[in-house]
């Protein structure tokens, strides 16, 4: 019995190291080097995922087809109608559904507030003189300031 027990170890640790090379080469993560955990956060909501096509429409979601579209308007319908039946019974007026639901689907104007714009100008500036110091063209402020507040909007 005791000169089984090193005997079974060894075949215990050498089916396990087996075991693991089987799955490295069998598994996708040993022909492309990456790992499962490298893939966490690449579904639809992730901004590097397959979903962040469409990010630019209203709330962010990714709008394509007409039917997704309905699927929308169906489901925020569904979220006003149930925030003024809470509202009617706490005693409140009811929401008019259909305005709510025109102003949360229409496209939104964002505008910035002064102190980033100040602070963007700051940055544009800095990054002028840096561009001076360098004998590089500078660049005109104002449009380096929308395109900079363009690029910081999510």
């Amino acid at each position: 019995m005791q000169n089984l027990f090193p005997v079974v170890v060894l075949g215990v640790v050498v089916l396990s190291v087996l075991a693991m090379l089987v799955v490295l080469l069998l598994s996708d993560g040993g022909a492309t080097g990456r790992s499962a955990y490298d893939q966490i956060g690449q579904g639809g909501f992730s901004r590097d995922g397959e979903g962040s096509e469409g990010a630019s429409a209203p709330g962010g979601m990714g709008i394509h087809s007409p039917s997704e579209h309905a699927e929308q308007e169906r489901e925020i319908r569904q979220m006003l109608r149930a925030r003024s039946e809470r509202l009617v019974r706490s005693g409140k007026p009811a929401l008019d559904i259909d305005a709510e639901l025109a102003r949360l689907l229409a496209p939104q104007q964002r505008s910035h507030d002064a102190g980033l714009i100040e602070e963007v100008r700051q940055l544009v500036t800095a990054r002028n003189e840096r561009r001076a110091r360098k004998g590089m063209q500078e660049l005109d402020v104002d449009q380096e300031i929308q395109r900079t507040l363009q690029e910081l909007d999510p």
